[in-house]
């Protein structure tokens, strides 16, 4: 496939673009600092023991102005484009987004509204080629209201709401959507929090997210464990979720 990801250089989306290259699929990264890319390229490319230089080229989740160009580099670069993968976003404990309220605006934006303007611009890039996978990945938190997760969880919620009708919408004129719904995983992001017993490791994840693409899958939990912790969770009445810390 010939894709284009966003967010390769960290955590899932690290072990996730590792597995894509191994496989020999050809990538374009895209993040906001050049610098980062080109190592994690070079590291690509090594990891896939390939001459191929994968290209890269700047967008940042703040900036929503640059991309349309960043999507149009990518698929001039690869010739083509068949998949979109956006692993990028932001997280921070509810206490601090409570404490701050440029920040936690600043976290919504780049979650939900801005990430839906990245993946309309997707979308329009695949539909005219005939179609292709749209991957995004949402989070467990949006699954239902939860104290922990208040202002991050809202966030993924509308996200998971869009892709859902995105998937609607278009999947029969070739849209494949595919929303990955990870829970807690051992990254950069989750350190310094206590693991739960089923907590994930990135390349557990990566190897859901990629079956999940090359099936079309509309929802995948990461680790699957998480499906049946959510079904559990969302069967719960709101008088029990107001006493209980999950």
């Amino acid at each position: 496939m010939k894709v284009a990801f966003l967010g390769a250089s960290k955590g899932m989306g690290r072990a996730l673009a590792r597995r894509m290259a191994a496989r020999g699929d050809e990538l374009c990264l895209l993040g906001r600092d050049l610098e980062d890319q080109r190592r994690t390229a070079l590291d690509l490319s090594a990891r896939a023991g390939s001459s191929r230089e994968i290209p890269v080229h700047h967008c940042d989740l703040e900036q929503p102005e640059g991309f349309a160009q960043a999507l149009k580099h990518c698929e001039e670069s690869l010739a083509g484009l068949d998949c979109v993968v956006v692993t990028a976003g932001v997280y921070d404990a509810q206490e601090n987004l409570e404490a701050d309220t440029d920040w936690a605006r600043r976290l919504m934006t780049i979650n939900f509204s801005n990430t839906v303007a990245f993946c309309e611009e997707a979308r329009k890039r695949l539909l005219a080629r005939g179609g292709g996978t749209l991957c995004v990945f949402s989070s467990v938190a949006g699954e239902r209201g939860r104290k922990p997760v208040v202002i991050y969880g809202a966030s993924k919620a509308g996200l998971s709401a869009y892709l859902e009708g995105l998937d609607h919408k278009f999947r029969a004129a070739g849209l494949r959507t595919v929303c990955i719904k990870p829970g807690f995983v051992k990254t950069g992001m989750t350190a310094g929090l206590k693991p739960p017993p089923f907590a994930g490791e990135p390349d557990q994840v990566a190897g859901v997210v990629l079956r999940a693409i090359d099936k079309g899958t509309p929802v995948a939990y990461a680790p699957g464990i998480w499906a049946l912790v959510m079904l559990a969770i969302r069967s719960l009445p709101r008088f029990v979720m107001r006493k209980i810390g999950f």
